[in-house]
């Protein structure tokens, strides 16, 4: 018997060792292979956050369109159902919405932004301003019909300008509408919930 457990214990000793040094090993190469693969990403974010600025910062070089005061440029937005008829005067005056101003018919920033970026990509922020009238759609089509009206209105003042605005999207028309619900299902394309019995 006494043989029996001195041949059973240094046994049980190996075997319990020899996981806990494949753990160690594991453990240790772990973290080595995460640094190196979020490296690269963090400095791929920092370019493209340097680039964004440089785009924003450099005005872009064009001889500025002027207008005779009283005059204006129309052009129509679309966006949804929603319709915006935008006048765009020249010189800085009173931004209006609806017989309201801008801040009191858009109250939440996002959506000035969103109407305003066609002067901030051509830099014609204070020498143009507009009065608008819109229709139908909610808060969101509302601004982005306004943001397809005014970039007609400025595309339509010279090549230069077209460009620009062309280049970045604004003179197309996003089409996209909610697709109508059809009979038999519950939305437009989801179908009833299937029931065994």
């Amino acid at each position: 018997m006494e043989k029996k457990t001195t041949t059973t214990k240094p046994a049980a000793k190996k075997a319990v060792k020899a996981p806990v040094k494949k753990v160690a090993a594991k453990t240790a190469k772990a973290p080595v292979a995460k640094a190196t693969a979020h490296a690269p990403k963090k400095t791929e974010e920092v370019v493209l956050d340097a680039m964004a600025v440089t785009e924003a910062t450099v005005a872009p070089s064009f001889e500025k369109p002027t207008l005779v005061k009283g005059k204006y440029v129309f052009a129509t937005g679309r966006r949804k159902t929603a319709i915006a008829n935008v006048r765009v005067f020249g010189g800085a005056g009173e931004i209006n919405v609806n017989r309201k101003p801008l801040e009191v018919y858009f109250s939440h920033q996002i959506y000035r932004d969103t109407i305003l970026k066609p002067f901030q990509l051509t830099g014609l922020g204070n020498d143009f301003h507009f009065n608008a009238t819109i229709n139908g759609g909610g808060i969101v089509a509302q601004a982005q019909a306004l943001q397809h009206g005014i970039a007609q209105a400025l595309g339509s003042m010279g090549d230069d300008l077209r460009s620009i605005l062309k280049k970045n999207g604004m003179l197309t028309r996003d089409d996209r509408k909610k697709e109508r619900k059809k009979p038999g299902l519950r939305g437009a394309r989801r179908a009833p919930q299937w029931a065994k019995r």
